[in-house]
């Protein structure tokens, strides 16, 4: 293993490549895959595993929780890498957890993020009100030992070297209305159904669409080193920008494939009648 736990580095071919929009999935694993060129990347936009045992396939989501910060470390080591200098970051990870034990996952992540190298910006509150599908209290209407959850995740707006943009296109495709609202630090919005999606920790299309109108210019390459089931990668192409994702699970690249070609379907069947395509969504 070499620095920060990354194994041998294997060149790997796509699991599919469009030129038109640009838009590559990798069939690979993060820490090993060599199919990004160092410092190519405007933004990243990822939720890694959070190692509350969701059942993804052959990524192991019980680690101790020393082992799943030397695995962050070591995926972080690579995103680093491939940024731009003036790159940008946003991380989605939940704000503590208490499964396994309390853990303030935001602040340690945030840390390692530091000392990897990268500068801090600001931290995005998501309030995804999902209180209702807590199951753990702790003790009851007691003081012995109750548990406090609170309902929101983190955006975490990282960069490598420089805030200020000085790379891309210098389009920006942002509403007033959209500025206005979402640079507010408190962004309010459902999170997405696992079964309508076909993926077990899938986020909803509005917080790639938000970081990417927010922080790249059209036309920007972005990547999500954990693609899931390409909610990043789909939001990227109706957006404009070219895309990136790495995905370690055969049938979620499976499931990105059919929600990126169906939306482009759509959107192509939209313009021969002269209507605006709607956005895919997964059933």
């Amino acid at each position: 293993m070499g620095e920060g736990g990354i194994g041998i580095i294997v060149v790997v071919q796509p699991y599919f490549d469009l030129n038109e929009p640009e838009c590559r999935l990798y069939h690979a694993d993060t820490l090993t895959a060599d199919c990004v060129e160092p410092n190519s990347v405007d933004l990243i936009i990822t939720s890694p595993p959070y190692n509350v045992e969701v059942v993804y396939g052959t990524h192991q989501d019980d680690l101790s929780y020393a082992e799943y910060l030397d695995f962050c470390e070591a995926w972080l080591r690579r995103c680093y890498e491939w940024l731009r200098p003036d790159g940008r970051f946003c991380l989605n990870i939940p704000l503590d957890k208490n499964k396994g034990g309390q853990q303030s996952v935001g602040a340690d992540v945030t840390t390692l993020a530091k000392r990897v190298g990268f500068q801090y910006h600001s931290s995005i509150v998501w309030n995804e009100g999902n209180i209702s599908r807590r199951t753990a209290w702790g003790s009851w209407l007691s003081a012995s030992a109750p548990y406090v959850i609170a309902p929101v995740e983190l955006i975490v707006v990282l960069y490598k070297n420089d805030w200020k943009k000085r790379s891309g296109s210098g389009v920006s495709d942002i509403t007033a209305e959209e500025f206005m609202e979402w640079t507010n630090g408190l962004w309010t919005f459902n999170g997405e159904s696992r079964k309508r999606v076909g993926h077990p920790a899938p986020f909803p299309l509005e917080l790639p669409k938000r970081c990417i109108k927010l922080f790249s210019y059209v036309g920007d390459l972005v990547l999500d080193p954990f693609a899931g089931s390409g909610t990043t990668l789909l939001a990227a192409v109706i957006h404009g920008r070219r895309a990136i994702g790495i995905e370690i699970e055969p049938r979620y690249c499976e499931l990105t494939r059919q929600r990126v070609e169906a939306y482009l379907y759509s959107r192509q069947m939209a313009l021969e009648i002269h209507e605006e395509p709607a956005v895919y969504e997964a059933t």
